[in-house]
């Protein structure tokens, strides 16, 4: 009989396939990074608890295009400034991916809040462009010219928090109670140059960061860097505080807040 594809795999198959994942080389994407001070409400009221608002109401959006090869991506991000049990970050509110592949392994495994979009970066001489779209709507633009190139940073660790939960199958909030991810990124750059411009924010009923007003920019680059991340659930957060933040993840709250009729198929 021929191989039935969705058979079980050997511990073979499984054991290179994790050996493979072990062995990837330093992949390296080319983005621009925003990042701007805006309303420290409207930051302090995207946070879930028992993430807090930082010392400054940051928000960052950054768009890449990874060079995989024969597998091209754009990823993309918007997230703002955050702490938890004195550890300082980053939470994300959406992160758009250009194909499923980077989509399914971080919203599976770490909770990371992706969502497949369009994410644009270019550059025509000085001239760079970047946006983040979903659903017909830049809804981040970033526009500016390139000044020169900037001193090369360390390598450094971000950390990024990001909630991991599965809603109950009745819609009736989840199944158990949601974690609390850290997940620690260690980047490299090997190149990175200043850029001159401005942030646009435009409405979308989908991604409302047009919510989170640009005050003042404090950081526009172009740059290149690689790097890998690792996650730690570091605790089990009140299913009840999270729960008014669920349509964060989603585009059509009521699809996780209404439950299948009974006997229905879906």
């Amino acid at each position: 009989m021929a191989r039935v594809r969705y058979g079980a795999r050997t511990e073979a198959e499984i054991a290179a396939a994790r050996e493979a994942r072990s062995r990837l080389p330093d992949i390296w994407s080319t983005g621009v990074t925003a990042v701007w001070e805006s309303d420290p409400d409207a930051v302090a009221a995207v946070l879930p608890p028992p993430l807090k608002p930082s010392g400054r109401p940051l928000v960052r959006a950054s768009a890449s295009k990874v060079d995989l090869p024969g597998y091209p991506l754009g990823a993309g991000s918007v997230a703002v400034a955050a702490v938890h049990d004195g550890h300082e970050g980053w939470y994300p509110l959406v992160m758009p991916m250009t194909h499923e592949r980077a989509l399914t392994g971080g919203r599976e495994v770490f909770g990371e809040p992706k969502k497949l979009g369009g994410v644009t970066v270019e550059r025509d001489g000085l001239l760079v462009r970047a946006a983040l779209t979903r659903h017909g709507i830049d809804f981040v633009e970033i526009r500016g010219a390139v000044g020169g190139p900037l001193p090369l940073p360390a390598p450094t660790t971000k950390l990024d928090f990001y909630f991991k939960f599965l809603p109950a199958v009745d819609g009736d909030g989840f199944e158990s109670d949601p974690v609390l991810v850290h997940c620690t990124r260690h980047e490299k750059v090997r190149r990175l140059e200043r850029v001159s411009g401005d942030v646009v924010l435009r409405e979308s009923m989908y991604d409302p960061v047009a919510d989170l007003p640009v005050l003042r920019v404090v950081g526009l680059t172009l740059g290149e860097k690689t790097g890998d991340q690792s996650g730690r659930a570091v605790e089990r957060v009140s299913a009840a505080a999270l729960l008014p933040y669920l349509h964060q993840r989603y585009d059509d709250p009521q699809q996780i807040h209404d439950g299948p009729p009974q006997g229905s198929v879906r």
